[in-house]
């Protein structure tokens, strides 16, 4: 527990030059293996981690909606749910499978690699690999698409408390909602809009990285639509924690898209917005060179609850799978 409440996974360390996503699905039968790997998890960091500790390893593991009911028996995330997707008339963001998110991050792609391959091994034949994704810093916070991503971001305190859970569920006060797509990019295509076209999609000038005014911003750009307000105008924040990837080879470029907040309400509204539009049919132009390919939601439980798991679900035993749990 910390000072005042209990201790969030790193959910808010900053950005780093490095990442991997990890999705998983729990296999049949391996829910065990699945609880010890969560008791072993942060053992695991810092053992990993302790071999390179200028490269800052951190890791947030995130359990999604049916995994949590397989796993842990009595209460369950107030607003945690299966991501239903998101439909509009002319792009979909899709709903895919994942029971188990790693965001693994550090200064040095080795140590990322080496806790996401440790974590593998030890969930060989209790749980698949279903999304994958090595993320990389791209320059001065770019994405592939050219323009500084994460500008509206939170900072400090007022990051945790975009990001974590309060009193209003205090059974899991301290933990974070977290969503995750994997975007596609049509680099031919964007490439062959001028800037201007370019900074009219996206709202902000591409080189100074400023908000357009809202007398040349396009109601329908990336920064009007992703304006999310309470009832009383409020800004409404998630925390972003973005980062590029691609395959040369392939001609695969794209942004792994991962958001984590208080209340899945949110980032699930600005996503109504960039799909369906507002009002519907003003959808979001950068969607139009940028492809929604995978979608899912999850709980990063805080550390203490980690440390100390609820009582398994019925059917499911507390007793060690028979695997190499040496690993590697």
């Amino acid at each position: 527990m910390t000072g005042s409440g209990p201790t969030p996974q790193p959910v808010c360390s900053p950005l780093t030059r490095a990442a991997v996503f990890l999705v998983f699905t729990v296999d049949p039968g391996g829910e065990s293996g699945v609880r010890s790997l969560l008791e072993e998890l942060t053992g695991l960091v810092r053992s990993v981690g302790f071999r390179a500790p200028a490269a800052g390893l951190a890791c947030v593991v995130g359990i999604g909606s049916q995994a949590w009911d397989r796993l842990f028996a009595g209460p369950r995330p107030a607003e945690l749910h299966r991501f239903a997707g998101v439909a509009g008339e002319r792009h979909r963001a899709p709903s895919t499978p994942g029971d188990l998110l790693l965001h693994i991050r550090a200064e040095a792609m080795d140590v990322c690699f080496e806790l996401a391959a440790v974590v593998t091994s030890r969930l060989s034949g209790q749980a698949s690999v279903v999304d994958e994704v090595h993320g990389f810093q791209y320059f001065d916070e770019r994405d592939l698409l050219g323009f500084v991503d994460g500008t509206e971001n939170p900072s400090g305190a007022q990051a945790h408390s975009v990001a974590t859970v309060g009193d209003e569920d205090p059974a899991f006060a301290g933990g974070s909602y977290v969503l995750v797509q994997r975007y596609l990019h049509d680099l031919s295509s964007w490439d062959g809009l001028t800037v201007e076209e370019q900074e009219k999609v996206v709202g902000r000038t591409k080189l100074s990285n400023i908000e357009l005014g809202d007398d040349v911003k396009p109601s329908n750009s990336h920064v009007a639509l992703n304006v999310v307000e309470d009832e009383e105008g409020r800004p409404l924040q998630i925390l972003r924690a973005n980062m590029p990837f691609g395959n040369v080879g392939r001609c695969e470029h794209g942004t792994y898209y991962i958001a984590y907040c208080r209340t899945p309400a949110i980032v699930e509204k600005m996503l109504e917005r960039m799909f369906v539009g507002n009002p519907p049919g003003n959808y979001d132009r950068i969607l139009d060179y940028s492809t929604a390919t995978t979608g899912s939601l999850y709980f990063a439980p805080p550390v203490e609850l980690l440390d100390e798991l609820p009582p398994p679900a019925a059917g499911v035993s507390g007793e060690i799978p028979d695997t190499d749990l040496e690993g590697r």
